[in-house]
């Protein structure tokens, strides 16, 4: 039973948080690639071939993880309102 000094916290309430969450991994994979890519640029030949593929590996896993955070949070699969209710407890 709920008084008028509890509050309750929906599911819907924190489902935005997964995708701002995201965020947080995403720049530091973000980061990562343009290291990888600056410091590939100061190599030659193979060297920097193989830092420009792997800076371009870096940058699709810094966009999936963008992905993933929005698909999560657009289909209220996010964990964090579960949480939330169990602390409001």
């Amino acid at each position: 039973m709920q008084t008028s000094g509890q509050k309750t916290f929906h599911r819907r309430e924190y489902s935005e948080m997964c995708f701002f969450f995201s965020l947080v991994p995403a720049t530091f994979w973000l980061v990562v690639g343009y290291l990888v890519l600056y410091l590939s640029a100061r190599f030659e030949g193979a060297g920097r071939t193989f830092g420009r593929g792997l800076a371009a590996w870096v940058f699709m896993i810094s966009g999936l993880i963008v992905l993933a955070g929005a698909y999560v949070t657009m289909n209220g699969l996010c964990p964090i309102g579960a949480w939330m209710n169990c602390a409001g407890h």
